[in-house]
């Protein structure tokens, strides 16, 4: 008997795409992607890259790209020990979607800007 799998919909409430959207979409996870990009890291140094991330924040976030096999952490018998994150084959496919994006925030940041700023000045007349 073949059991037929249904395709993935990011659009269907039950579908574990949406999980993995929701990964890729949090600012920390495209963050650490991007310092990562070009060689591992060890945990200070991300955090020091990462202006307003909490060290808490900063290793729940690689768990979970852990656990998604997008990072590898790396632990070096050293003294002391020495630990360095490094993307998987699967993290670095990240890169190229994650600069766009990136690019295309820096490119807009000031039409953004205006729109809010333009928002803000119809809506604060109305309270």
């Amino acid at each position: 008997m073949v059991t037929l799998v249904a395709p993935p919909n990011v659009y269907d409430a039950d579908c574990p795409t949406r999980r993995i959207l929701d990964l890729i979409a949090d600012k920390w996870t495209a963050l650490i992607i991007g310092l990562l990009e070009d060689e591992p890291k060890r945990f200070s140094h991300l955090q020091r890259g990462i202006g307003g991330i909490s060290q808490k924040m900063l290793a729940q976030t690689l768990r979970s790209m852990e656990r998604d096999g997008l990072v590898q952490r790396s632990v070096y018998a050293e003294v002391p020990p020495r630990v360095e994150y490094q993307l998987t084959p699967l993290g670095r496919t990240l890169i190229e979607p994650i600069a766009v994006i990136r690019t295309w925030a820096e490119t807009h940041i000031n039409a953004i800007s205006q729109a809010q700023n333009a928002y803000d000045a119809r809506h604060s007349t109305a309270d």
